[in-house]
């Protein structure tokens, strides 16, 4: 007998920071049959935020430079306000959601990023995902939603990738279930063209992925999401796709798919 399948979706993007095309996804999401997690991310919002309050969030490479002020923020915004928005959301379309942070039952331990050339702060990398924790909510037929944040199990929470942590628990989940993994963002895919959204590269191995970076058509925030779709299909993960979310309730638009 094979493996359950198990889907495993990461809403990211401008679709957060959309009321009405979030509630859709909400609902596509709650839809879809069997077992499934969620992971979001939810920069922009805590951008806002912060930038109300006279804070100005500090990038690099694509990545939140995440001080203690910052941390504040984010945690109140991926845990708090978007978290738990979106469980309630679930629950009115009768998904029986469960919000979630890495420190919750030690789902997802990490560490503070070692400073090399850049000190990204509070940023954490993970070093472990608590497989069997998450199983007990999906065998009692809950769905965890999970925000990008960690801790260190030293009392220290961490802001960590959201697209890092939907990768590293479809990694973990893997090892039970059949695991697809869905990154959905405002995009068709992978563009070759980023002003064309019908441009979308719909079969990328890693060799053709290294030929797309050296052309510059993948730069930037797509690289270290694509490092770690690559990651998880190495590690297991049995299919991954990059989609705008409407693929969720139909599998044959366009999108991109990803190979070894």
């Amino acid at each position: 007998m094979g493996k359950q399948k198990l889907h495993i979706v990461k809403i990211g993007g401008n679709i957060i920071n959309d009321k009405n095309t979030l509630s859709a996804f909400i609902k596509d999401f709650a839809q879809l049959d069997g077992k499934k997690i969620l992971v979001h991310g939810g920069g922009k919002r805590a951008t806002e935020l912060a930038n109300s309050i006279g804070l100005e969030p500090k990038m690099v490479n694509g990545r939140r430079i995440t001080d203690e002020a910052n941390l504040e923020i984010v945690t109140m915004v991926y845990a708090g306000l978007l978290n738990k928005t979106i469980v309630a959301e679930l629950h009115q379309n009768n998904c029986n959601a469960l919000g979630l942070s890495g420190a919750d039952v030690n789902t997802i331990q990490a560490h503070k990023r070692m400073v090399k050339d850049i000190d990204y702060g509070f940023a954490g990398d993970i070093d472990a995902v608590n497989h069997k924790a998450i199983d007990v909510f999906l065998q009692n037929d809950m769905t965890p939603v999970f925000c990008a944040i960690s801790h260190d199990k030293k009392g220290q929470l961490l802001n960590t990738n959201a697209d890092t942590i939907v990768s590293e628990v479809a990694i973990a989940m893997s090892k039970d279930y059949d695991t697809s993994l869905i990154y959905t963002f405002e995009k068709n895919g992978v563009l070759r063209t980023i002003e064309d959204d019908n441009s979308v590269i719909e079969h990328i191995n890693s060799k053709y992925y290294e030929q797309l970076k050296e052309e510059g058509i993948i730069a930037d925030g797509m690289l270290p999401k694509m490092l770690n779709c690559f990651n998880a299909l190495q590690r297991g993960v049995s299919e991954v796709k990059i989609a705008n979310p409407t693929i969720l309730k139909n599998q044959n638009q366009l999108h991109t798919t990803l190979v070894l």
